[in-house]
């Protein structure tokens, strides 16, 4: 695995030996299946520029019609009543996260450019927000932190067709959705869990 980017110091750990090779991992089970899937989505495309109207597989007859249900929804999930989503930057998720809102969702793909910078310090930011130590300290001084009753956190990683230029895994960029999925599950999901939520995407 190889990283084309700098990554200062401070923000090392956020992709640490470790943490990188749980993202390498997700890569080599991964990729193929989602490169198929591309390459399924385009001759679907295809097929519907040409006229095909859409309709639901045979293969999916016995789900649609069958009797089954899922596993309850989590606690924290059950009340979606307000949902509020923005980019995984410092100041926007301390003001989201304390704004009264059911739920925030941090948003890799489409409120973050996707910079090398940002998307490290959105992962940075999402660490912090999850063991509830984020901070923020704005220019004119005022300081930003959370609040005793903060709205459950949902991560929006970038989409599959996507790309993450500046990480290589066996000589090829990795897929940006494993490459934000990755980090955000690798230094989050354990302490998520213990407080009786989870890594929610």
């Amino acid at each position: 695995m190889e990283i084309t980017a700098t990554v200062g110091t401070e923000l090392s750990h956020v992709v640490s030996q470790a943490a990188l090779a749980f993202v390498a991992r997700l890569h080599r089970e991964f990729n193929a299946r989602r490169e198929v899937l591309l390459r399924a989505r385009a001759d679907r495309q295809a097929q519907f520029d040409a006229g095909a109207l859409p309709d639901f597989l045979a293969a999916t007859r016995r789900a649609r019609e069958g009797d089954w249900r899922t596993a309850p929804v989590p606690a924290d999930l059950e009340r979606r009543h307000v949902e509020i989503t923005g980019p995984a930057e410092r100041k926007m998720m301390i003001n989201a996260l304390n704004s009264g809102a059911d739920v925030f969702m941090a948003d890799f793909e489409d409120a973050l450019s996707p910079t090398w910078r940002n998307v490290i310090d959105g992962q940075q930011n999402l660490i912090d927000a999850v063991a509830r130590t984020i901070t923020y300290t704005g220019p004119e001084g005022k300081t930003y932190r959370l609040g005793d009753k903060i709205a459950t956190l949902l991560v929006r990683p970038r989409g599959w067709h996507l790309v993450e230029r500046h990480v290589h895994v066996d000589g090829h960029p990795i897929a940006a959705a494993f490459f934000d999925f990755g980090l955000y599950l690798f230094h989050n999901a354990r302490r998520l869990l213990e407080r009786g939520s989870g890594p929610y995407f």
